[in-house]
């Protein structure tokens, strides 16, 4: 029997196959059943057109047998077989892909895609296996040929016997190295996982002998092994099914089985597109964040099939990554994928389904935020802040697409509302869309700062995410009113003047001398003209706010970035007198006094001091 060489460039191409294009050995097994799905559907388009043939789908299966002992693993299909000379063809030339020649004399347009295209994938079994025996049997051919090959070195082409139609292909399984374990693979639970995995989808039976215990008869307690004959794919996936059929439960138990989440998805959405790009899907809204959402471990994406086969466990390309909460799947035949069909070439395609799937989350998000406002508020307590991470990233280019499904907590309605409810209610006089930043929705509601604002029954939107504030920065504006902090130095409304008029000129060299005291604390002191009942508090000039400042400064790579404070003063209040009194006759306890007040305000703002142990000296001073 004579050995022949694969040719120069097939035998580069092989070498360079088995150690670079697949990057998971596992693989080898979706490739070799997608191969025996083509084989299958081959038969199947002769029958569309051959009124001699009939087509009885359930004769047509791929079967999978695993010898350990003897580290074998069979693939058998019922297929169309191949001949002496597609087996040279198909196998000696590598990257010649009999399924896509077919699929091109034929001219098949149904949408019933042939998987293969690149005529690479039958040699990924060299991942897995040192030598690859294929028996096949040509449909209306009385002749069967063995193939074998143990790789780069050649294959041998022999004629032998095989009593039906199809293709057999039979892998001697490597041993196990102190670097890979080839072992697994002889493995039951591991043969069904990768199928489950790659080819749960495959619209023929795969079928396999799978071992499972069973109460021994006649005896209480003892147990034995059953071996039995199991479809183990799923075949029909529920993203084909017709939408009539299929009830919340049907999502819910996929979102399930899919190891989605724990939880319940609060909504699920069922596309079939079959326009100039047709694609089906089944997209996920989680209720609540995984565990590891925030960490670099997390993978956003969706599960990517082509015609059924899984193509990528995480497509993050179809996903922006302000949706990136988003799970389900997407399967296309119209995909254009690379030669290993592990990773997507970033083609039109794959570009406007992307576009496509971003359109329908944000619609649907928006009408649930309409139509159930309840759930929507659930769902926002879990991934609101991503989507306020979505606004402040790439320098404010997504804000448009964002801005309406955002959430703040109302100072007047006790609770979250949008931008477009507080803009409805804003009183015509009113200039600005006001917020305060803090830590927690009781602290803000205390700060000194919001008493001109509350006064003038203006609504404040309350910041208590550290992003909040820098996502309101970059979106600057909603529906051309501005957003103003009541930390601002200008908050652009005037206070009543009648009962407690303020004049900024009066006191100015008490002022000044407070400022020379406090150094380069703060940037300068003044009169108050927001303050009603609190003593003193904090404003700031500039674009970096008080808040800012504390997050900033909060993360390990800490610049000591500071905000340009301002220290105002209630000149109304009795404390101002004392102020006032220590001013006139005793400079050194109105210094003291100017320590305190400035110390009040950091605590007020919930930022540290600088020196506690003199705070507490200075206190116990003033109650001598």
């Amino acid at each position: 029997m004579e050995r022949k060489e694969f040719k120069a460039e097939s035998k580069r191409l092989l070498d360079l196959m088995i150690n670079s294009i697949y990057t998971h050995r596992e693989i080898f097994l979706r490739e070799l059943i997608s191969n025996s799905s083509d084989a299958i559907d081959k038969i199947y388009y002769k029958a569309l057109t051959d009124d001699n043939i009939t087509f009885n789908k359930d004769d047509y299966y791929v079967n999978i047998d695993v010898d350990k002992d003897n580290r074998l693993i069979k693939i058998s299909d019922t297929g169309i077989g191949m001949n002496k000379e597609e087996l040279e063809n198909n196998l000696g030339v590598i990257a010649k892909s009999g399924s896509l020649q077919f699929k091109k004399d034929n001219e098949i347009k149904d949408g019933h895609d042939i998987i293969g295209q690149f005529g690479v994938g039958f040699y990924s079994a060299f991942l897995v296996a040192d030598n690859v025996t294929v028996i096949s049997k040509a449909f209306e051919s009385d002749t069967a040929y063995r193939w074998e090959s143990k790789g780069v070195e050649g294959y041998t082409i022999e004629e032998c016997s095989k009593d039906s139609v199809g293709t057999e292909i039979t892998l001697k399984i490597k041993e196990s190295t102190e670097d890979e374990d080839f072992d697994k693979y002889l493995e039951e639970y591991t043969i069904r996982n990768i199928i489950k995995k790659y080819s749960d989808f495959i619209r023929y039976p795969i079928k396999m002998d799978v071992t499972t215990k069973k109460p021994k008869e006649g005896t209480e307690g003892e147990f034995e092994d059953v071996v039995q004959e199991e479809t183990i794919n799923s075949m029909v996936p529920i993203w084909r099914k017709n939408k009539n059929e299929l009830k919340d439960e049907d999502y819910e138990n996929f979102y399930a089985e899919k190891h989605y989440g724990f939880d319940k998805p609060i909504k699920h959405v069922h596309l079939s597109v079959d326009g100039m790009i047709r694609y089906n899907a089944i997209l996920y809204i989680p209720e609540k964040t995984p565990y590891d959402f925030y960490t670099k471990e997390y993978q956003q994406g969706l599960e990517l099939y082509s015609s059924g086969v899984m193509i990528m466990e995480k497509c993050s390309d179809l996903l922006p990554d302000y949706f990136g909460f988003v799970k389900g799947v997407v399967d296309s035949e119209d995909l254009s994928l690379n030669i290993s069909r592990e990773i997507l070439q970033h083609d039109r395609q794959l570009k406007s389904i992307a576009k496509n799937i971003k359109n329908k989350i944000k619609n649907e998000l928006k009408n649930l935020l309409k139509n159930e406002r309840e759930n929507y508020e659930k769902f926002y307590e879990s991934f609101g802040r991503h989507l306020k991470y979505g606004v402040y990233s790439d320098f404010g280019a997504n804000k448009e697409v964002l801005q309406d499904l955002l959430m703040f907590y109302s100072s007047k309605e006790k609770k979250l509302v949008t931008l477009d409810e507080y803009v409805s209610r804003m009183p015509e006089d009113q200039k600005y869309i006001y917020y305060a930043a803090g830590e927690s929705i009781d602290r803000i509601d205390k700060l000194p700062q919001t008493d001109l604002i509350k006064d003038k029954g203006y609504e404040i939107l309350y910041f208590t995410d550290d992003v909040d504030e820098f996502a309101i920065r970059v979106l600057m504006n909603y529906k051309e009113k501005e957003f103003k902090s009541v930390s601002s130095n200008d908050l652009g409304i005037e206070a009543d003047d009648s009962e407690n008029p303020v004049d900024e000129n009066e006191n100015k060299d008490l002022f000044t001398f407070m400022k020379e005291s406090l150094s380069d604390k703060v940037k300068a002191v003044k009169a108050s003209k927001r303050l009603k009942k609190h003593p003193v508090c904090l404003s700031n000039e500039g674009d970096v706010s008080i808040e800012m400042e504390k997050i900033l400064n909060a993360m390990p790579e800490s610049q000591g970035v500071k905000a340009d404070k301002v220290l105002e003063i209630n000149v109304n209040h009795d404390i101002f007198n004392s102020l006032k009194d220590a001013y006139e006759n005793d400079k050194d306890k109105f210094k003291l006094y100017t320590g305190l007040l400035y110390n009040q305000a950091l605590l007020i703002e919930g930022l540290p001091i600088e020196d506690p142990v003199e705070f507490t000296n200075n206190m116990c001073k003033i109650m001598k």
